[in-house]
């Protein structure tokens, strides 16, 4: 596995509206991003991805984008972000942006054209179709296919005014681009081209894997109950027929002009070949994809994303060990995170963030990600152990998100009379929702947690913890454990200096499979093994060492800033939520 610049760097994301607000609006800005950049260089990060900074109404918090080429006023400007790049580049940081191409805002001149009338050179820019009829004639969408952010809800909107449906997968503000028209696929190259030109250097791609439809367009199995009019339909459009030839394209025609890293958000795909096929060294369209079996660890399978079931840590053995083995096997490449805009905080989900633990939870997940193969991001907040807001937050009044105002909605529909099934809903509402990650960056104890002066209202509520949870508070940090900032900054270099091993090393699960403990070994050419030993229990657990396993000496752990003074042969004692990394012989 040849060794590349973007394979070993650590990649932060910045929510923009929510990291850092200098001109008192409530909106965070990139004048706000790059007064940060000290403090990014200094956790270790190498790469800043922002999520999209674009002209936009806002209808899906800038995944509506109006004008691929301007910055939002309320970020900034164009030259605001050739300055960011400028101060980056000052300390040998690079800038990813964010690509929304799968569609655009109602409000994107292309679409303003398309929908004017049915003759306009734009309107094949788009997907049109004409109605069905109900027996009143009555206009009703083309198929039954449901919206993806508000599943109760059709994924094509009708247009009075030249009588035909467009498809608009996500949000009516947010209609589906044209793929097969080659006009479009040129006019994103060229978009594409405009930002690396002006210095980014790579992509996160938003639901890449959509742009391809199954031209037939037909009707969704009803897998949402005979009692639904509508259907998710990624039968269709999920790695559909034409994907990777348009990938080929984008990679041909504009990637690899710049030596572009990109990274392709891919839902809804979980066959290793078609993943392989997608990111294999040399042939695959893209740097990387994310693969998220971790964060749809709790979902019900086959069912949408806002639903909960229970796992286990036998499912995260199984899903962690399958991609890191694949990967390594087929010559892919990993990215690893726990992580993003689109998911609650992972010291919520997956640990325990109370008062007690929330540390021990978010480092624990930290010495994790920090040991695996593949490229690592990091997002906002996550590296403080920022938790999920309080249970007592309103949904109709603190959540912004649409996803999460529209399942609230059908849940007051459906369950409105039915308070033990509403109180379930409420509950996957404040596991599951998207508005968690979205609170404003927790920089100090001060007003706003320093997002914004005192006086401003910032545009979400700040969590209610950042005097206890905070970025001043955790930098200087002197107390008998590393806080979590200090422990990611510790594992980060330790993950560089030992690339060899945690980049690009072998992995090998180790152990009898547990209820609590996941174990592996990493081996790296230069600096040997290592185990990893990671106690996903809030209880004490004794974890019995495989035989051939044999630690020279515990080198770090998650409870105390020096070595861990813990046995080296037979079995090991754990503390709730604790990790372990050890040197082996």
């Amino acid at each position: 596995m040849s060794d590349s610049w973007w394979k070993e760097a650590v990649v932060y994301q910045v929510y923009p509206s929510s990291f850092k607000d200098t001109n008192a609006d409530g909106w965070g800005d990139i004048k706000g991003i790059t007064s940060k950049l000290d403090y990014l260089q200094n956790l270790g990060i190498d790469i800043l991805w922002c999520s999209p900074m674009y002209k936009s109404p806002q209808a899906d918090m800038g995944y509506d984008i109006s004008d691929y080429k301007a910055i939002d006023p309320i970020y900034g400007t164009n030259e605001d972000i050739d300055h960011l790049v400028s101060e980056l580049k000052q300390r040998g940081m690079k800038l990813m942006m964010d690509l929304v191409v799968n569609h655009t805002s109602e409000e994107h001149a292309w679409f303003l054209e398309s929908r004017s009338s049915k003759s306009n050179p734009k309107r094949s820019w788009y997907i049109w179709k004409d109605p069905k009829r109900d027996e009143n004639g009555k206009p009703q969408p083309p198929n039954n296919w449901s919206q993806i952010l508000g599943e109760a809800n059709s994924a094509w909107t009708y247009d009075e005014k030249t009588d035909q449906y467009y498809l608009s997968l996500f949000t009516p503000e947010q209609p589906d681009l044209n793929w097969e028209n080659p006009d479009v696929r040129a006019a994103v190259h060229d978009v594409m081209s405009f930002w690396l030109d002006k210095g980014a250097c790579g992509y996160r791609m938003d639901v890449i894997n959509l742009i391809s439809k199954d031209q037939r367009f037909p009707d969704a199995e009803p897998s949402l109950g005979p009692d639904r009019k509508y259907h998710p339909g990624g039968k269709y459009f999920i790695n559909g027929p034409r994907m990777h030839e348009f990938l080929q394209e984008i990679k041909h025609k504009v990637l690899e002009k710049y030596g572009a890293v990109t990274v392709g958000e891919m839902p809804g795909v979980s066959d290793v070949d078609e993943i392989i096929k997608t990111v294999k060294r040399g042939t695959g369209e893209l740097s990387m994809i994310f693969i998220f079996d971790i964060v749809d660890i709790d979902n019900v399978l086959g069912k949408v994303r806002m639903t909960l079931q229970d796992w286990s840590v036998k499912d995260l053995r199984r899903i962690v060990s399958k991609w890191q083995k694949v990967m390594i096997e087929k010559d892919g490449w990993n990215s690893v995170f726990c992580e993003n805009h689109d998911n609650p905080r992972s010291v919520s989900r997956y640990t325990d963030d109370s008062d007690e633990y929330r540390t021990y939870g978010a480092t624990l997940l930290a010495l994790m990600q920090t040991t695996l193969n593949g490229t690592l991001y990091v997002y906002q907040g996550e590296e403080l152990g920022m938790r999920n807001f309080p249970k007592s937050w309103d949904p109709l009044k603190d959540y912004k998100d649409i996803e999460a105002i529209n399942f609230w909605k059908k849940s007051l529909d459906l369950y409105g009379d039915n308070p033990e099934e509403l109180t379930r809903q409420r509950k996957v509402l404040e596991k599951k929702a998207r508005d968690h990650a979205r609170t404003p960056m927790q920089w100090n104890a001060g007003p706003n947690a320093g997002f914004a002066d005192e006086g401003v209202k910032p545009w979400m509520r700040v969590n209610d913890d950042y005097r206890e949870v905070n970025a001043e508070k955790q930098l200087s940090d002197t107390s008998e454990g590393l806080s979590v900032w200090q422990f990611w900054q510790r594992g980060l270099a330790n993950r560089k200096m030992h690339k060899d091993v945690f980049t690009y090393g072998d992995f090998e699960d180790v152990g009898a499979e547990s209820e609590e403990v996941f174990a592996y070994v990493r081996t790296g050419k230069e600096s040997g093994k290592w185990l990893v030993v990671l106690n996903f229990s809030g209880k004490e657990v004794r974890w019995e060492m495989p035989k051939g396993i044999e630690v020279q000496g515990w080198m770090a752990g998650n409870y105390t800033k020096g070595k861990p003074d813990k046995s080296l042969k037979d079995s090991v004692a754990l503390h709730p939520w604790e990790g372990l990394l050890g040197r082996l012989v």
